[in-house]
């Protein structure tokens, strides 16, 4: 698929789905623009379902939809390395300290009228602070552990009578996006979900886009689009490319946006340079897109 050609370079897009199909959709992003900040302030429901590993039993935090809809989409949230939670939870780990870039993203799900099932993968494990002093330890945790949680919260959300089924997307930031990647592989764990039963969008936002694949192009059975700053000082924008470019080669779809200017962890609410114009911009950026893919997969 051509890069399109921005009149600001404030962005390069391989897109992902054509431009006629997104119309629609963009009209919802746009919409998502005038909504107040806090569109969504009730606190998210506290839930436990079991992860595809089949040993750990997972704790989710399920943001319904505005409305209160009979029936609605929905969407997994996995977070990064830094685990589900605020820096400053010191031992309170609950909704209430939920992190706060998951948790703005959860409502803009829920301000669109799904379902928003935020995972937290480390807890459960001993790690609730996350894994950050351990770079091998998170990645080993993307690739193959992370990828078995996503599947048990999507079962989780097909039990319920409320969720349409086949209608569930998936997103992840840093090693997040790398299990959400990993999750919409074509492999024995995406095979044993049902057809029309999986995911039906996954978005990463600034993976590594470095995955086992014994040199074999990334086929994900669902449509994937990765975000990335073209100055991120952890993941590999080259290697995010190369994904990309090799699994549409190979008839994969997969798109991906490149962020001019912005860094690792560009639409982190809290950090200083979150409020830097490039990772501003990439932040509102990303936004607009990540709504009208997800309303054009889902709806």
């Amino acid at each position: 698929m051509p890069t399109i050609a921005m009149q600001k370079p404030a962005r390069r897009t391989s897109p992902l789905f054509p431009a006629a199909a997104l119309l629609c959709a963009l009209l919802l992003a746009l919409l998502l623009t005038a909504l107040p900040a806090a569109a969504q302030t009730s606190q998210p429901r506290t839930v436990s379902f079991p992860s595809a590993d089949g040993k750990t039993t997972l704790v989710g935090y399920l943001f319904a939809p505005a409305g209160r809809p009979k029936t609605a989409p929905a969407v997994v949230l996995l977070h990064g390395a830094g685990g589900a939670y605020v820096p400053t939870a010191k031992g309170n780990y609950s909704a209430i300290t939920l992190d706060k870039r998951i948790r703005s993203w959860a409502e803009i799900w829920a301000a669109q009228g799904f379902w928003a099932l935020v995972v937290d993968s480390f807890g459960p494990r001993g790690y609730p602070a996350g894994v950050l002093s351990s770079a091998s330890r998170s990645t080993a945790i993307a690739d193959t552990v992370r990828p078995l949680d996503a599947y048990g919260a999507l079962r989780y959300l097909r039990s319920s009578p409320r969720v349409k089924s086949d209608r569930i997307g998936i997103e992840g930031w840093s090693s997040g996006g790398n299990a959400a990647l990993a999750a919409l592989a074509s492999s024995p764990t995406a095979a044993a979900t049902p057809p029309g039963k999986g995911f039906r969008l996954g978005l990463a936002l600034y993976p590594t886009c470095t995955l086992d694949g014994a040199g074999k192009a990334y086929l994900p059975y669902a449509p994937v689009h990765i975000f990335i700053g073209s100055r991120d000082e952890r993941a590999s924008v080259a290697n995010c490319e190369k994904l990309a470019d090799a699994s549409k080669s190979a008839g994969g779809a997969v798109g991906l946006t490149i962020l001019e200017g912005a860094t690792h962890d560009f639409d982190n609410p809290v950090r200083p340079r979150s409020g830097s114009p490039d990772n501003a911009e990439a932040t509102a950026e990303t936004r607009r897109q990540a709504v009208a893919l997800m309303a054009a997969a889902l709806r």
